[in-house]
């Protein structure tokens, strides 16, 4: 009997805590702009998985009603809702605090992120139009390529509007810092979970500059001629990427 009554006890105090620890949590819309893609998917998927999201836009031109009904499966605090063409951009975007953007085509076999430009930049443009008159105080994270001109566009877009907030606007460029670690520390044959090393640039080709001389651990075993290899690599990773897919996509797992 007391063994059953102090079961009971603890299951009630848990549940209190769990309760407790959704109430503290602030409400949080997140929105993601090309959500049905090749990035967004996966993308929507983490961000049904942390915590401290409690609503989930789910946008594209097509596609995220099926995404949407995937991702609300799971069960997590975020209420996911999909939302589908120009008509219901700005319903997925009201109140939102935070506003992911992978939307635009991929890169393909023998493209540059240049030749990217004349078609996301439109896209971009269009979408942070939309941003800046349903979600202006919203951060806003910029994942389509070329990002090195997609960000200055969407910059240019805010300051029109008059919502740009240097502070709020990002280029996501995080996966060539990854590809950095991981490509030193499999010529350095260290591990890779205690690697640093510092990237600097842009997020296209020679843009992108590893400071492998910064790295630590610290390798006196990579001549110069390694470092150069690591960097070329380091630089033309997106392009291993779309070239072992054959034509069917670029880096979307790894971002």
């Amino acid at each position: 009997m007391r063994m059953s009554l102090l079961r009971s006890a603890s299951q009630h105090l848990r549940r209190r805590r769990d309760y407790s620890s959704a109430a503290a949590s602030p409400e949080r819309k997140v929105a993601i702009l090309g959500a049905a893609g090749g990035i967004g998917q996966p993308l929507a998927l983490l961000m049904k998985l942390n915590p401290l999201v409690s609503s989930l836009s789910l946008y594209d031109i097509a596609a995220t009603p099926g995404v949407a009904a995937d991702v609300s499966h799971i069960n997590t605090r975020a209420l996911v809702k999909g939302f589908v063409g120009d008509d219901q951009l700005g319903e997925a975007l009201e109140g939102a605090d935070l506003v992911i953007i992978p939307a635009g085509v991929p890169r393909k076999p023998g493209m540059t992120r240049d030749d990217l430009f004349k078609i996301n930049a439109g896209i971009v443009k269009g979408l942070c139009t939309a941003i800046a008159r349903h979600c202006p105080n919203a951060l806003v994270n910029m994942i389509s390529n070329p990002v090195n001109s997609t960000v200055p566009i969407a910059a240019e877009v805010f300051k029109k509007a008059g919502t740009y907030d240097e502070k709020k606007l990002f280029g996501v460029t995080t996966l060539d810092v990854v590809r950095a670690k991981t490509f030193y520390a499999g010529k350095a044959n260290v591990p890779v979970t205690g690697v640093n090393v510092p990237v600097v640039g842009g997020h296209a080709g020679i843009t992108i500059l590893p400071l492998f001389s910064q790295a630590t651990p610290a390798s006196n075993a990579l001549s110069h001629e390694d470092l150069v290899a690591l960097t070329k690599r380091t630089q033309d990773g997106g392009t291993e990427v779309v070239e072992a897919k054959a034509g069917k996509g670029s880096a979307t797992l790894s971002m």
